[in-house]
């Protein structure tokens, strides 16, 4: 087995506390909010999640890089996050139709982490003190010189980010002979999401974040898809009017996470900044239309008000997170709309929520 020596990596919090790891990736200097995703596989797809973007992936499973990386597991055209915090980083990979280890895949993707750090102890302080910026460098060594550079980043509270991940011309995606045309509005979509509709006798047509209704309603689909993606819901305000639109013409729109979130947005509820958000493959959710719970695959910083939907007539909650009550999902009583904030696509898994794609279809019909 090659012995790998690795340079000094720091990582500095913004709230002042820092450690210090061993430099993983491309040696160099990268920031983001910092985040944890408790999920114990499942790390190429995340960090090619675009709703992942301009954030620091803590990833809290020990050992990471142990089964490589692999071509078909990518959901989307390559890595969104900014960098990687991680316990134990194998350079070895057991998985013989690997296409490489994720070292490699990380200098090859310019993404800098640092490994050799207690995440325990880290996510402790995170989920105490609440989601933050960070910094993490293997070629700065003053703490000083770190923290002049980390209070150049901007909080993710107010930033528009899916018109920077998405798209920048419409594609389509499935047969053209499928039965149901489904416009989808990608503010940061995975590719999984797309499979599951294709599968489902879908032909899609991906639109740029900031499409309008009125050229998204010209291909004359049977429904609208309203993306995943990252950044702060309230100032995306070009998806809010187009939802609203869709939902003037009364028109089958189904929502995932931010696409949950400016449903919420176009019908006057408020979303906000979460204290620490929920990412990863374990979170249980209870379906109070059917109630039975499914454990669900999450990433989001922002969440629905729950008080302000019970508060609004035409909206009905449908999901709840059993961990801390929040909204996991909604539905319009007068109009043919719903939404979830979890990923029913679920890659990497569970599948217990894959039924809402043959709801979504089921409303076309």
């Amino acid at each position: 087995m090659k012995l790998t020596f690795r340079k000094e990596a720091y990582l500095l919090l913004e709230d002042g506390t820092w450690c210090k790891g061993s430099s993983i990736g491309k040696p160099g200097t990268t920031t983001g909010e910092i985040c944890f995703n408790t999920g114990m596989t499942g790390y190429q797809e995340i960090y090619t999640d675009p709703s992942y973007y301009k954030q620091i992936i803590i990833n809290t499973t020990a050992h990471i890089g142990n089964y490589g990386t692999k071509n078909e597991e990518q959901e989307s055209d390559g890595v969104k996050f900014s960098g990687l915090v991680c316990r134990n980083f194998s350079d070895v990979y057991s998985r013989k139709d690997a296409s490489g280890s994720l070292q490699e895949y990380l200098e090859r993707n310019n993404i800098t982490g640092i490994a050799d750090v207690d995440t325990r102890w880290l996510v402790r302080h995170i989920r105490h003190k609440g989601a933050m910026n960070a910094i993490i460098s293997s070629e700065i060594t003053n703490l000083e010189e770190l923290k002049t550079e980390l209070a150049k980043v901007p909080s993710m509270k107010g930033l528009e980010l899916s018109g920077e991940v998405s798209t920048k011309e419409p594609y389509y995606v499935g047969s053209e002979e499928n039965p149901y045309r489904i416009a989808v509005l990608d503010l940061g979509i995975k590719k999984s999401i797309l499979d599951n509709l294709v599968q489902r006798g879908a032909y899609c047509k991906v639109f740029p974040a900031k499409t309008t209704f009125e050229v998204m309603n010209e291909w004359r689909p049977h429904g609208y898809f309203i993306s995943n993606g990252p950044g702060d819901p309230a100032v995306t305000t070009y998806a809010i009017e187009t939802v609203r639109k869709i939902l003037y013409y009364n028109l089958p729109l189904f929502g995932i996470c931010l696409g949950h979130q400016i449903l919420a947005e176009a019908n006057g509820v408020k979303t906000y900044k979460m204290h620490n958000g929920h990412r990863g493959l374990n979170h249980p959710v209870k379906n109070l239309i059917t109630g039975r719970s499914e454990i669900t695959s999450q990433n989001h910083g922002f969440a629905v008000d729950l008080e302000a939907v019970k508060s609004n007539p035409d909206l009905e909650v449908t999901h709840i997170n059993l961990n801390d009550n929040t909204i996991e999902g909604i539905r319009m009583k007068n109009k043919k709309a719903f939404s979830v904030q979890y990923h029913p696509e679920s890659s990497p898994g569970p599948h217990d929520s894959r039924y809402l794609f043959d709801q979504f279809i089921s409303m076309l019909q």
